[in-house]
């Protein structure tokens, strides 16, 4: 006997039900980001978010965020988390803004800088080292270790700077945090151009294009690197296995608590970058610098896709949720509401987030 249902009106298969799961999963962050960008713009009547300025500043203004999230890829994708990242960022910070003070004016600003960048690395390896230790040879969880480094980063970065931000008052510091990558007349010098104040007008307009902010150069040069290092290099390969399955990475030959010591002591790298980067753009150092970007670094990795249980995750995401980030703030401040629903709103956005990568897993399964 023939059935009398059609082949049209069957239900779609598991396989396709699973398929449009897998790519919602996969594309949310994108299909988010496109949604809210294009609500703000229509809802500015101003049009002052579309224009190319404010696309700079939003580029600028989550350069740092950024560069702190991208060591705190590295370390959720092997499965652990950094909370101490936000106040070790504020150390280096402190000691940059210390160094080039006490440098003051008498080398050139770029030794005075690279002297300063020496030394707040140095200084902020040592929290990612001691976090490294302690949580692989010791055994004692990455939210511990971590909470307890945020204390005592907090407590050397106020200690340093008895309590104040440290101002840095050297000759053209600024600019290596302000200026610009500028197409010049052949006529002017560069180096007047990028010390040049920020409003320019009548013919200094024609004759200067403003393309891209350093912090964003920075940002751009360091996102490329870390894609290279999470995708090509043995490194990126050790730290997915290691998030997937620890004892399965072991038994394949990583040296698993001596990756995971170098995964913390990346993200101190990176943090101690975003302080220096602070350093410059704002010419001061100051120890909690890193507090409200600590929930933003993080954000930015798991809207990103990246699984707060380890083993999954990209640059590429995790830029995307920085991108969400800033332009909900920014696009807050453009519609004139209220600054602190920026808070709710990214909380909001955190726990869609966990729920979608929860909903993925499911659909795997």
């Amino acid at each position: 006997m023939k059935s009398t249902v059609s082949e049209h009106s069957q239900p779609p298969s598991p396989v396709a039900r699973k398929s449009l799961g897998e790519f919602i999963g996969q594309y949310w962050s994108w299909l988010f980001l496109l949604i809210i960008v294009v609500a703000i713009a229509l809802l500015d009547r101003s049009g002052g978010f579309v224009s190319l300025f404010n696309f700079q500043s939003i580029g600028a203004n989550m350069a740092i965020a950024l560069i702190m999230a991208l060591g705190q890829t590295f370390v959720i994708i092997s499965g652990g988390i950094d909370l101490s990242s936000g106040f070790v960022m504020g150390l280096a910070a402190v000691i940059a803004a210390t160094v080039m003070t006490a440098l003051g004016n008498t080398y050139p600003v770029g030794i005075n800088f690279a002297i300063a960048l020496l030394v707040s690395i140095i200084v902020s390896l040592i929290p990612g080292l001691v976090n490294g230790f302690v949580i692989a040879r010791l055994g004692v969880p990455p939210f511990i270790v971590t909470l307890g480094m945020l204390g005592i980063a907090r407590g050397i970065g106020f200690l340093v700077s008895g309590g104040q931000p440290v101002s840095v008052n050297v000759k053209d510091m600024g600019q290596l945090g302000n200026g610009f990558l500028a197409y010049f007349s052949p006529s002017r010098n560069l180096w007047t151009y990028l010390t040049q104040p920020t409003g320019l007008q009548g013919t200094e307009v024609r004759e200067l294009l403003r393309i891209l902010p350093f912090p964003l150069i920075y940002m751009i040069v360091l996102m490329l690197i870390c894609t290279f290092l999470l995708a090509k290099t043995r490194f990126g390969q050790h730290t997915y296995a290691i998030g997937g399955n620890k004892e399965a990475a072991s038994r394949a030959g990583i040296r698993v608590q001596s990756h995971i010591i170098k995964v913390y002591m990346f993200s101190a790298f990176m943090s101690a970058l975003a302080g220096i980067l602070y350093t410059v753009r704002f010419t001061s150092g100051a120890a909690n610098a890193g507090d409200p970007l600590l929930l933003d670094s993080i954000a930015a990795v798991v809207i990103g896709g990246a699984s707060l249980f380890g083993g999954a995750g990209t640059i590429v995401g995790t830029l995307i949720g920085a991108l969400i980030i800033a332009i909900i703030q920014n696009g807050l401040v453009i519609l004139a509401i209220n600054p602190f629903w920026q808070f709710v709103a990214v909380g909001i956005v955190i726990i869609l987030a966990v729920l979608v990568d929860q909903a993925k897993t499911k659909v795997v399964k």
